[in-house]
């Protein structure tokens, strides 16, 4: 079964913070290769996560993992990601579509921390 992956973040009104998580996407894409990866936004940001789900089932992802660009699991993802999945999955029936925890509790985030301390 083909897999796409989805960089979720929440989307900004400045573009250049959301062009920041299309790079992430771009620069994740080699590391998943052959599967496609796609930026999308919960809000303030095309395209939107049901938009680039349909564009990974259009393209035959059976199986979309959607990758939270959040630290925490707060509202957006107690609440609006899980109705969102329920929504594509009401859309695009035997598309299988899971999400990644997020962020917070990984350990590459403290060497990240520990990186920009250093830096600053």
């Amino acid at each position: 079964m083909k897999t796409g992956y989805i960089v979720f973040a929440h989307g900004s009104r400045i573009e250049s913070a959301n062009e920041a998580v299309r790079a992430v996407s771009r620069e994740l894409a080699p590391l998943l290769n052959p599967s496609p990866v796609l930026a999308a936004f919960l809000e303030l940001g095309e395209p939107g996560l049901e938009a680039a789900a349909a564009q990974l089932a259009a393209a035959g992802a059976g199986r979309i993992v959607v990758l939270p660009y959040f630290l925490t699991l707060g509202l957006h993802m107690e609440r609006d990601l899980p109705a969102l999945l329920r929504s594509i999955s009401e859309a695009h029936r035997g598309l299988e579509v899971v999400a990644a925890p997020p962020l917070d509790g990984h350990p590459g985030l403290v060497q990240a921390l520990a990186d920009r301390a250093r830096s600053a």
